[in-house]
């Protein structure tokens, strides 16, 4: 399967032969997003990212990725710092930029601006997240994620129930997963939310076309019943309209240590795009889950390394080179990333 400049703007470009192949890609990838070794097959090669929004994980972790498989950066981050402050259009920009850089990573606000990004170069263009649109390789890495932690591979999750809670209308992660998803064969989607923040209608009834099981519901401790995983979103306050209120809302949709004991089956996976909001306690999955092996955030941000890998190795025609320039890291890296880790990294 061929990505060579391929640019990835939404994950209705996938299907589950493409998914399989990116994943086994990323497979390879684990060595050297281990820090175990060490490629170059991308040196001397440019990506530019461009940010016109807030972020760690995404911009770092692309960022990251790109220089485990030897290449470099170069980047802007807000439009106070870029030439559209000046009124510059994004066809200009992304034409400017694209006579620098091999690839391009863009984050805009505004739903469809990356495919405008897109449409005005051939140099291969990803999408970091477009406002209340899509988000496809955060999609990517939950759908890796999900497939590793219940040891499965993509075409093969017929029959599961995956709880999804929080902010199901404004929440990217949740739209562009759902449509990944739906690639499997009859998923039982549990829609936990309020009225006013559950799943728009057009992706309810395409996921029910495409003979899948949608149930909605604002009980919390019901709908996680019988899940075998739970994905989490924040509320997405930026993106709110002006007027709506949402007071109390993060509280009747945390998931806490005491709640999950009682009613979840055990190994049920707790999942979270991140970030989990901490301004107001509790978070949307409690801090007391932390040390719970159930609780996989972390593992989902390491595994967005090997993913983001993988799809530059392929939308720059070099995976089958990458073990070409390998060697065995010689620096000291630990067991276990952080001090509640129950896990090693990236099993």
């Amino acid at each position: 399967m061929d990505f060579a400049g391929e640019h990835v703007i939404s994950v209705d470009q996938f299907d589950v032969v493409k998914v399989e192949r990116l994943f086994a890609v990323a497979d390879g990838m684990l060595p050297y997003a281990r820090r175990q070794r060490v490629t170059r097959v991308l040196e001397g090669a440019i990506c530019g990212i461009l940010f016109f929004e807030p972020s760690t994980r995404s911009r770092l972790s692309f960022g990251a990725a790109f220089h485990r498989l030897g290449g470099q950066i170069v980047e802007t981050t807000g439009f106070a710092f870029s030439s559209m402050a000046k009124g510059e259009s994004i066809y200009d920009t992304s034409r400017v930029v694209s006579g620098y850089v091999d690839a391009m990573v863009v984050r805009h606000p505004e739903a469809g601006a990356v495919g405008e990004f897109a449409a005005a170069t051939r140099v291969p263009v990803i999408n970091g997240g477009d406002g209340p649109g899509e988000h496809p390789t955060q999609a990517l890495v939950d759908f890796y994620t999900l497939c590793r932690e219940l040891g499965k591979r993509p075409g093969s999750l017929g029959g599961a129930t995956v709880a999804v809670v929080g902010d199901l209308k404004y929440g990217r992660t949740a739209h562009s997963l759902t449509k990944l998803l739906a690639l499997e064969h009859q998923i039982r989607f549990v829609c936990i939310a309020p009225p006013e923040l559950q799943l728009p209608e057009p992706l309810v009834a395409a996921l029910r076309e495409r003979g899948h099981r949608v149930e909605q519901t604002e009980e919390l401790a019901d709908g996680l019943r019988n899940a075998d995983v739970v994905y989490a979103t924040r509320i997405q306050q930026e993106r709110l309209p002006a007027g709506l209120t949402l007071d109390g809302v993060q509280d009747r949709f945390a998931i806490d240590a005491a709640l999950y004991d009682r009613v979840c089956r055990p190994g049920t996976v707790l999942m979270h795009p991140l970030p989990r909001d901490s301004r107001n306690n509790p978070s949307e999955l409690s801090n007391d889950l932390n040390r719970h092996p159930a609780l996989a955030i972390f593992r989902q941000t390491d595994y967005g390394i090997p993913v983001r890998m993988a799809l530059f190795a392929l939308v720059l025609g070099v995976a089958d080179q990458v073990d070409a320039t390998a060697r065995d890291a010689s620096w000291y890296r630990p067991e276990r990333f952080g001090v509640d880790d129950t896990k090693p990294m990236l099993p």
